[in-house]
């Protein structure tokens, strides 16, 4: 969640009255309210999207199958907000404190409902034994048994709101004086200054500076801040936090205000384990399931991606080596390349050396290591001599025990290349669909020109929906077969891959006409062996096949030969997906360490 846009809610003082005059400065504290939301039917997904059939890339044992018994919905911002106040609402029945007050313990306790009603056991059992004794007693003052509640408001930065009225102290000052504001220096008149309950207080030009630098600045780089959205008072040392109606009061900014509404919505989602921004760019949509775990979802915007990672849908590899894979991308695809055709490792700290000339002689730079070695052989210096420029004791036990060291290390970094570039080719390739779909539509729209109904023409759609849900699961079975250790079932495993990769090309030589080469162009990139070049070569050609006429007589034909094999093409994937998960289920797959 990038942008702050679509945030058009507002706070107001409507939802609850306080208990103490309306006339004091301090009335508006206990009462929460974040707007009036329109409240809108939340889309229950399950494979389907607005009435229409899952076309996103991915999916489980099928990409239907999974969205199908994975329930979920997506909500707006303003449901988030909405949902937000009734959970403030449902703990207010128990423990009955002000909704501010309130807020503030539940981002504590990262919005747990549990946990916070555990830490009020205590307390709630204290309170019926102080309403007993006033009963028994007759009393008509409150007796108070706080048990280990003043803890509890310690450890959240807040005062406990049950001794507010007791403790309060009244303001001998009056309003004609003037006071001295500890942060400028300069003096005001009474009614220009406000404060906490922790009685510190400052002119309120001086508050709203302070808590628009904390929002706008600190909001925008600190994820604590961010996570937790905690503002304290400006006094040195005081940790006594500023309530949202405070903020609210005193920003004057409605920029300001709106940016810290969107961190109060963020810090709800960021800490609910239920609920998930969609990663989209500029998408303001969030995900709420029933239960968290690694399964698809699908936003409103059309991006499906997996709940528990937030990364692009990735079956079948899990999150946790896809999160490695994506780290070591990061950090090795850049210069691995290079390094391989250009260094050696030294063969004691195999820290990675480049000769530049000279000699044969060379001196590890590492000031830990500082080893002699041939750069020929690897093999220790001191043995050679004075053959400064020709090695002899290349088949020294130790010459060689370094370079199958070395091999190792260049097998490594060349079994990473291999899945790496096949993983970047998919990636690349995928990055077409969306000029993909919109040449395809163009296709469909000509050929109902030829007296083709609508719904007839959408096996075109359908088959460049099946080819790049089979590139986007080849492109993750690069990850899966890379941390995969050799074993019969990882044998089977490839086999499946070889399988539906050539299932996928073989699309091409189903016939000649216009409507097959469209999607035999749509499949480019998908088998083991195609780039990102072949891609850009067949948008080219397809923009040439789009210009030609379409012979009426060939389309039901095509139509028949296409359906079969995009039919096909998706039942090999479904198969692939669940060999792997059977083997998660038997637990066959053994993995190497990176």
């Amino acid at each position: 969640m990038d942008s702050d846009e679509g945030y058009n809610y507002e706070f107001d003082d409507e939802e609850e009255e306080c208990s103490e005059d309306s006339a004091e400065e301090e009335a508006d504290d206990d009462a929460l309210d974040l707007g009036e939301v329109e409240l809108v039917e939340p889309v229950v997904a399950g494979g389907e999207q607005d009435g229409s059939e899952d076309t996103g890339s991915g999916g489980g044992l099928g990409a239907g199958r999974d969205e199908e018994d994975y329930r979920y919905e997506v909500l707006t911002a303003e449901q988030i907000l909405q949902h937000m106040v009734e959970c403030i609402r449902e703990v207010n029945e128990v423990i009955q404190n002000p909704a501010t007050i309130t807020r503030i313990l539940l981002s504590h306790f990262n919005w747990d409902k549990e946990k916070l009603m555990e830490r009020q056991v205590h307390h709630l059992l204290w309170r019926i034994i102080a309403k007993l004794f006033r009963s028994l007693l007759m009393e008509t003052k409150p007796v108070y048994f706080d048990g280990n509640l003043d803890k509890l408001f310690s450890e959240c930065h807040v005062i406990n709101p049950s001794k507010k009225a007791r403790t309060r102290p009244m303001s001998t000052r009056s309003s004609n004086q003037d006071m001295h504001c500890q942060i400028c220096y300069l003096n005001y008149p009474t009614t220009y200054f406000t404060g906490l309950e922790c009685g510190h207080k400052f002119c309120m030009q001086c508050w709203g500076d302070y808590l628009t630098t904390k929002i706008i600045e600190e909001g925008m780089g600190q994820a604590s801040f961010i996570k937790e959205l905690t503002i304290s008072c400006p006094a040195h040392n005081c940790d006594i936090l500023v309530d949202d109606n405070t903020v609210m009061r005193l920003i004057t900014d409605s920029k300001v205000k709106l940016k810290y509404q969107h961190l109060i919505t963020n810090s709800f989602v960021e800490c609910n384990r239920l609920l998930k921004w969609c990663p989209a760019p500029d998408c303001h949509h969030v995900v709420k399931v029933q239960y968290p775990d690694a399964k698809p979802v699908r936003c409103k915007c059309g991006r499906q991606f997996c709940f528990n990672c937030g990364e692009n849908w990735h079956d079948p590899v899990k999150c946790k080596w896809l999160r490695k894979w994506i780290k070591k991308c990061d950090d090795d695809s850049e210069t691995s390349n290079w390094i391989a055709a250009n260094t050696k490792e030294c063969p004691k700290c195999h820290v990675t050396i480049e000769k530049d000339g000279g000699c044969n002689h060379m001196v590890c730079r590492n000031q830990n290591c500082k080893a002699e070695f041939c750069w020929v052989c690897l093999g220790p210096w001191e043995p050679h001599g004075s053959a400064w420029y020709n090695c002899n004791r290349y088949n020294e036990d130790d010459a060689k025990a370094a370079r199958d060291a070395q091999e190792r290390s260049r097998a490594a970094l060349q079994r990473y290349l291999f899945y790496c570039n096949r993983y970047m080719n998919h990636m690349q390739s995928l990055r077409f669909e969306h000029k993909l779909y919109a040449q395809v539509k163009q296709k469909m729209e000509e050929m109902q020109q030829h007296n083709m109904s609508w719904i007839e023409v959408q096996f075109l759609k359908k088959a460049v929906d099946v080819l790049c849900q089979c590139r986007s699961t080849l492109m993750f079975t690069y990850v899966f077969a890379f941390y995969l250790k050799k074993n019969n079932q990882s044998i089977i495993f490839e086999v499946f891959a070889c399988t539906l990769s050539a299932l996928t090309l073989s699309i091409r030589p189903l016939d000649n006409s216009v409507g097959v080469k469209i999607i035999a162009i749509c499949c480019a990139g998908v088998g083991l062996q195609n780039n990102q070049a072949d891609l850009e070569n067949a948008t080219e050609v397809l923009s040439g096949y789009l210009e030609r006429d379409i012979s009426q007589d060939s389309l039901q034909d095509i139509k028949q030969k296409v359906q079969d094999k995009y039919r096909y093409c998706e039942s090999r994937r479904r198969v692939l997906l669940h060999h792997v998960h059977e083997g998660y289920e038997k637990d066959l797959w053994e993995y190497l360490e990176d």
